[in-house]
């Protein structure tokens, strides 16, 4: 199948050619604005019971909770009648806009305490931002224009969910332009090095640009069906640009090694698709399985990322596989032009073409393979050790930095005001209807019985407001009937342990029935979707990849073993994680971040899944040059040292330079990006280096013949799969035998 796809791409190579550039062209039409059409939500499980309740309070009930909050400061105290009157015309002029609805305020409501700050001099407008999340976003971005001199005597600033949401989705547009403009350069430099000259290195920055571009268009379509998140569009430019580079490393390296055994240009070109494009295949094959997992979890941006994902490796694939083989005819020799290392690269080439430094360290751990074992595994474990004492929390405000203007605003809604009125909690009683007089019984007892948990400062209900157990204030208004609905405001940071209290609480002493929603139990129902899917997902991302190790090597032990290895990998890289950003190290070194002591509860599955795909990568890179040498016939460990000394080389570079891709989202503004650059940079890293170099050749070298070993009917299965592999590996010869003068005949040359 690759040879025949090669020989198609060889003979029509001009209209491959003419066909990606007009790709690239109506797919960059069609995806230049998708950026305004991605959601920055899909942190939550629509599933969930406090997403029904959120349904309930505002499609049924016609009380959606506020996502928006104006800060208004005052010269003096908001109780004076000059900066009463400024605060009812602010609430008015909100009230107006034709953007919001339910605008409510400190002056509008009877001065209630939890609307006013602890000195006096600041009060709270609230109110619901509606329509589709764009909508939201350009009118929170007006309300910030239009508020920013402020309204008389009065300094407005803008806060609430809607504008956190906001401020994200432009910080996170921004980061991805910023991490495209330092990752380029950096990575056209490692191009250079690697490829061996500016047109070669051109030649992956090609195929990443057709696919990355495809896919944003594929995205745009996709927008139309379902929610897609901004967040997707950052990891498909990164993974679109480390996969191009890897699979066009792969094939080019193999090319070349064709043309050096004397093949001509088209056969090196079907050659190489012949053997590095199965390498190629299998690994975008594994890529994305291990992508295609997220989709288990009922979370948006988690099946947003599998979408993109599974797009952008598929098209890389496809741009492996046909575009590159197509500018490999028509560059022919100009390849290697524009080469500013041509003078020390022949030096170099005659260098690898020896044993080489990869044989040398393969052979030096083959030695003692089990103190390679024991080394690393020890190793990797201390390095996994902080991710014991992880704590899961949604993302907030805080994922901005500092000097965000909405993060200020936020800070200041926690430390100037007593009450944490965006933890809110609204407790929805679908059986209880308040307008009976048995109704308005259970009600009561239920809110007096909230307003005594910790960390509760009063609850509200359709009998009236209740603090410490006992009523201080009647219902506001007339109560219809219906489901009864409770607000429960909480002193506690609706992201700590104790507001989650208070959400087990809330729906351990209601009616079965009970409905929560808010921010905290929002938090608590994402946290058991991802937990409640993961060994799903596990199982998914596990089983499809020692599948595909066991059709490509035929081994079981190989399969278990690549399986072992990756999850020591990651846990390694999970640890870092934890210890920089949960337990604040090095913050000098990743750049700004507040320290929440948690981290995303998405981002390790999310980690998982891609970094687990990018370690098969290599795994299958190593794994099919060490076959191929036992297939030609060399015992074990000459397929270790041989595999090693073929694949460590390319595996170094491509790891460099994905590396270097996702490093330059540790550049950005956003906490969650910050993580996620830094867990997949250090998984990418510590894969190609320690585990690839010395625990993957120690685990083999080990493990001897038993590598190979199968059950007759399992190999029986893997050889239907793969009948044919082809090897262009030779053994070393062995020397003859020395031989008396006397003895030696005369020798017959014979064709071949």
């Amino acid at each position: 199948m690759l040879e025949r796809l090669a020989a198609f791409a060889v003979r029509h190579a001009k209209a491959v050619l003419l066909a990606a550039v007009l790709t690239a062209l109506v797919a960059g039409a069609v995806g230049a604005g998708v950026a305004g059409r991605l959601s920055t939500g899909g942190f939550t499980d629509p599933g969930s019971s406090s997403a029904r309740a959120e349904r309930l309070l505002t499609d049924r009930l016609h009380r959606p909770p506020a996502n928006l909050v104006l800060m208004v400061t005052a010269p003096g105290p908001v109780t004076s009648p000059a900066v009463a009157a400024d605060g009812l015309a602010l609430t008015n002029r909100l009230a107006a806009d034709p953007g919001v609805v339910q605008v409510a305020s400190y002056w509008s409501l009877g001065s209630p305490p939890e609307l006013v700050s602890r000195d006096g001099r600041s009060a709270l407008v609230v109110g619901r931002v509606t329509g589709a999340e764009p909508d939201v976003r350009r009118t929170v971005r007006r309300l910030g224009r239009s508020y920013a001199q402020g309204v008389g005597s009065l300094r407005v600033r803008v806060g609430g969910s809607a504008e956190v949401t906001r401020a994200i989705d432009e910080r996170a547009e921004a980061d991805l332009r910023r991490a495209e403009v330092i990752a380029l350069p950096v990575t056209l430099v490692l191009l250079v090095l690697v490829f061996g000259g500016l047109v070669a290195a051109l030649l992956p920055l090609g195929v990443a640009l057709v696919a990355t571009l495809s896919t944003m268009a594929l995205l745009r379509g996709l927008t139309e069906l379902t929610p897609v998140s901004l967040f997707a569009l950052n990891l498909t430019t990164g993974l679109g640009l480390g996969l191009a580079v890897d699979y066009c490393l792969f094939v080019i390296s193999r090319y070349r090694e064709e043309l050096r055994r004397g093949a001509a240009g088209d056969a090196a070109i079907v050659r190489a698709l012949a053997t590095a494009g199965r390498t190629v295949l299998f690994s975008a094959v594994t890529v994305a399985g291990c992508l295609a997992a997220l989709l288990v979890f009922p979370l948006g941006f988690l099946r947003s990322t599998a979408y993109a994902g599974i797009l952008v490796v598929t098209l890389s694939l496809l741009g492996a596989l046909v575009l590159l083989p197509a500018l490999l005819v028509v560059l022919g020799p100009r390849i290697d032009a524009l080469d500013p290392l041509r003078r020390i690269r022949p030096r170099a080439g005659r260098h690898r073409a020896s044993r080489g430094l990869w044989y040398d360290l393969a052979d030096r751990v083959l030695r003692r393979p089990l103190l390679g074992v024991v080394g690393i595994t020890v190793l990797l474990a201390v390095l996994a050790t902080p991710f014991l004492h992880v704590r899961f929390a949604n993302a907030d405000d805080r994922t901005l930095p500092a000097s965000a203007p909405a993060r200020q605003t936020q800070d200041a809604l926690r430390t100037e005001f007593a009450l944490q009125l965006d933890g809110q909690a609204f407790a929805v009683l679908p059986s209880v209807d308040p307008a009976t007089e048995a109704g308005r019984a259970v009600a009561a007892r239920y809110t007096a019985t909230l307003s005594t948990l910790p960390g509760v400062e009063q609850a509200e209900g359709p009998t009236g407001r209740y603090r410490e157990g006992a009523r201080s204030a009647g219902p506001s208004a007339s109560v219809p009937p219906g489901p009864t609905v409770v607000a429960v405001l909480p002193r506690v940071d609706p992201g700590s342990p104790a507001a989650e209290q208070v959400i087990r609480a809330m729906r351990r002493i209601g009616p079965a029935d009970t409905l929560v929603a808010g921010p905290t139990a929002d938090q608590l129902d994402a946290r058991a979707a991802i937990a409640g899917r993961t060994p799903l997902a596990l199982l998914l991302v596990t089983g499809a990849t020692a599948a595909l190790v066991l059709v490509l090597t035929g081994g079981v032990l190989l399969a278990g073993k690549a399986i072992i290895v990756n999850v020591l990998s990651l846990s390694a890289s999970f640890g870092a994680m934890v210890w920089v950003f949960q337990d604040g190290h090095l913050q000098a070194a990743v750049g700004d971040f507040t320290v929440t002591g948690a981290i995303d509860a998405s981002t390790p599955i999310l980690l998982f899944c891609i970094a687990f795909g990018l370690s098969m990568d290599y795994e299958i890179l190593l794994l099919s040059r060490i076959k191929e040498a036992y297939d030609a016939g060399a015992d074990t460990a000459e397929a270790v040292r041989v595999g090693l000394q073929a694949s460590a080389g390319l595996m170094t570079a491509a790891a460099a330079i994905v590396a270097a891709v996702f490093l330059a989202l540790m550049r950005s503004d956003v906490a969650f990006l910050k993580l996620l650059g830094l867990g997949l940079a250090t998984a990418v890293i510590l894969d190609a280096t320690v585990v690839r170099g010395v625990l993957v050749p120690a685990c083999v070298g080990l493990a001897g013949r038993a590598n190979w070993w199968a059950p007759a009917a399992l190999r029986g299965w893997v050889r239907r799969l793969d009948p044919e592999r082809r090897t262009t590996y030779r053994p070393r010869p062995t020397p003859p035998a020395p031989v008396s003068p006397s003895s030696r005949q005369p020798v017959r040359h014979q064709p071949g």
